[in-house]
């Protein structure tokens, strides 16, 4: 990466781990002093003017933990190997949103509140970024989430947003042209979970099916229901693909289920949330992702050493977080070289003018006027009968 290097790496991972495994959680933003590490400990020289604190906002408890908590160990990684790279001392504040838009909101609130947070990663959710734009633009705040995908996000409403990862209307049509070229269904169901990001994909994924002269049956529940024995009983004899833009994968695999208690056999197509080896294990599924296996990227070899010390069984959701602290650590980083201090400002000018070479996530990262990142690829990854995600093809 861009103004990194991987020396001493070997000797961080034990701390990594002690210090990204595990971790507490609240309902507040809370001083996250396991993601700090001072380059002078390590043998460098601190720049006391870079010490300064990210905020991170992730589910880290409530249902989709799992995912919020891979977040959370991926920024302290980047955090800690930054510091030791760059010489800065940037701290990490975690912030529990249990993906819920008001618990986004109370968190960046605090994170507003405290002048040393100057850049935030996060919120996870579409539902979260929209909650919580208003108040980031006014406090000229920059955020950068690796998981939010809504197209509307990066309309121009939330000037100080970015995103390190595909948008809907990128990632939706290519689902739904998969869909229809490679498993040419006649007819299928397609069910949002009454999200923004979910209603977003099923917006940009509907008209394709349509146009290919599909017969659609879209359903709506709530991320709340447990069983789907009724939604499930509409899944007619003509129906050979449900198509399910979810955020919570054991929603999922309940579903899956439900499908084989009423010996229905359809195929599963999922996206992002679903993503998750161990809970969603529906085999011959497929699910779409806007991040990579970066255990299949070879020049990401030491980097997942590391991670793997730190969080054994992520996924795709934590890299897109690493990537996107590493943003906000190199443009306070370049900020200290500059001789001024970070501050909200100047370092949402530096990562206007990010342009990294390479990344964790196998491609370059360079945002354009609206903070989307230039050249998103997305991925997709058929469930085998072992429960194994195997990437079928990316683009």
């Amino acid at each position: 990466m861009k103004g990194r290097t991987f020396l001493a790496l070997t000797a961080l991972i034990a701390g990594i781990a002690a210090g990204c495994g595990s971790s507490k959680s609240s309902s507040t933003a809370t001083s996250a002093a396991s993601g700090t590490t001072s380059s002078a400990a390590a043998g460098g020289t601190t720049n006391s003017k870079c010490a300064v604190s990210i905020g991170v906002e992730a589910p880290l408890t409530g249902m989709v933990a799992v995912l919020g908590q891979e977040q959370l160990a991926f920024a302290q990684l980047a955090v800690k190997m930054d510091n030791q790279a760059n010489g800065t001392n940037i701290s990490l504040a975690q912030g529990d949103t249990m993906l819920m838009p008001a618990q986004a909101t109370t968190v960046t609130q605090q994170f507003i509140s405290n002048a040393k947070v100057v850049g935030v990663v996060g919120p996870a959710g579409s539902q979260e970024v929209e909650a919580v734009g208003p108040l980031m633009t006014r406090a000229g705040m920059p955020f950068i989430t690796g998981s939010a995908t809504n197209t509307t996000l990066t309309s121009g409403k939330n000037p100080t947003f970015f995103r390190v990862v595909s948008r809907d209307d990128v990632q939706g049509p290519e689902d739904a042209h998969y869909v229809v070229n490679h498993l040419h269904p006649k007819a299928l169901m397609i069910v949002d979970d009454q999200e923004a990001y979910s209603t977003g994909l099923v917006s940009s994924m509907v008209p394709v099916f349509k146009s290919a002269g599909i017969a659609v049956d879209h359903e709506s529940v709530s991320q709340k229901v447990t069983d789907f024995s009724a939604l499930v009983a509409k899944v007619n004899a003509n129906t050979t693909v449900v198509v399910l833009p979810w955020q919570v994968a054991a929603n999922a695999q309940q579903f899956g289920k439900n499908l084989a208690e009423q010996h229905k056999k359809v195929v599963i197509f999922g996206t992002d949330g679903l993503f998750s080896p161990g809970t969603f294990t529906i085999n011959g599924s497929y699910v779409s992702s806007f991040g990579p296996d970066i255990t299949a990227i070879p020049s990401d070899a030491s980097l997942v050493a590391a991670a793997k010390a730190a969080y054994p069984k992520f996924g795709t959701f934590g890299p897109p977080v690493y990537a996107a602290t590493h943003v906000v650590d190199e443009a306070i980083a370049s900020v200290c070289k500059s001789g001024q201090t970070p501050t909200r400002s100047n370092v949402l000018a530096a990562i206007k003018a990010t342009n990294q070479p390479t990344s964790i996530l196998g491609q370059p990262i360079k945002f354009d006027a609206h903070g989307d990142l230039v050249g998103a690829k997305w991925f997709l990854f058929k469930i085998n009968p072992q429960g194994k995600y195997t990437l079928v093809t990316n683009s």
